[in-house]
């Protein structure tokens, strides 16, 4: 058997054994970043729930915490101070009626905070967006913990 004739016949185990080293160097590649966000998502999570209980709440789940927020802080830091996340605000701090009866209520500066504490942790480069809205809110301890 002539040498060209046994590199042309073993082509296929070739270009085959590189299909392979070439999908699980993608597939390493792909997984150590999913693993490396993990730990980022779980980190912030963590730091999140100590803060939570650091102010006299309850510790939250940090794995419901690690898949809402992720590591990006999800829709809590997607436009923090734009006119509908002030308008929710203010519809979640009322009376609980709807329409007609609806009002404003004194609410609780802790439930509050708890945003800004999610964007020190999440997005610290927003907050300062926010903070004079928070500050400019008639809040008070009225939950009891």
């Amino acid at each position: 058997m002539s040498p060209t004739r046994f590199a042309s016949e073993h082509r296929w185990l070739y270009v085959g054994a590189i299909v392979v080293l070439l999908g699980l160097a993608v597939a390493g590649i792909i997984r150590f970043e999913t693993v490396k966000t993990g730990d980022e998502s779980a980190d912030k999570a963590n730091q999140l729930a100590d803060a939570a209980v650091a102010a006299g709440f309850s510790r939250p789940d940090t794995d419901t915490v690690e898949r809402i927020l992720g590591t990006d802080g999800g829709q809590v830091c997607d436009d923090p101070a734009g006119a509908l996340k002030s308008a929710l605000w203010k519809i979640n701090v009322s009376n609980g009626a709807a329409f007609v009866g609806q009002r404003p209520v004194i609410g609780d500066g802790a439930a509050l905070m708890a945003e800004a504490e999610i964007l020190r942790v999440y997005c610290p480069d927003k907050l300062h967006r926010i903070q004079d809205q928070l500050d400019d809110l008639s809040t008070d301890a009225t939950v009891r913990r």
